[in-house]
């Protein structure tokens, strides 16, 4: 699905990690179906790489702020506070950085799901719905047999 006339992939890694996989822009998988579940799964892989570029943008905001404060504090710059340097910024950090990593993994599980359906379809002699079996005929039981005993 290489597609040289794609935009060079961003610095953001959702929108990297999408055009690395699938050599298109998030934004242009969605122009290259018009319907069915390709189409759905271009927009969740869009919405996946969104969603990653946001938090990496969240978190790299939050530790550039973090490593001023500590180069300002380091240097003797700014007072530091009775409750810390950093106070809930490491924790914010930690939140970000593990809802960063689920972010990956999410848009790796939607990644793979685009690709699988777009290889059936694309797939030489390959239906879109292949057909299924007949559901096998329920048995028939019949009814126990009364025994009578000889009176």
């Amino acid at each position: 699905m290489e597609n040289p006339a794609s935009a060079p992939p961003s610095t953001a890694p959702g929108s990297q990690m999408v055009h690395d996989a699938l050599g298109a822009s998030p934004h242009s998988l969605g122009r290259l179906h018009t319907d069915g579940p390709e189409l759905v799964l271009a927009d969740l892989v869009h919405t996946a790489a969104r969603h990653l570029d946001h938090l990496h943008k969240q978190f790299t905001d939050t530790t550039e702020s973090a490593a001023s404060t500590l180069t300002r504090a380091a240097s003797g710059k700014t007072s530091i506070n009775s409750l810390g340097v950093l106070q809930n910024s490491a924790t914010q950090i930690d939140i970000l950085a593990a809802r960063q990593a689920d972010a990956v993994d999410r848009l790796k599980e939607v990644i793979g799901a685009y690709r699988q359906v777009t290889a059936s379809k694309d797939a030489p002699g390959r239906r879109a719905n292949p057909p299924r079996a007949a559901p096998a005929p329920i048995p028939t039981i019949a009814p126990p047999a009364r025994v009578t005993h000889g009176r």
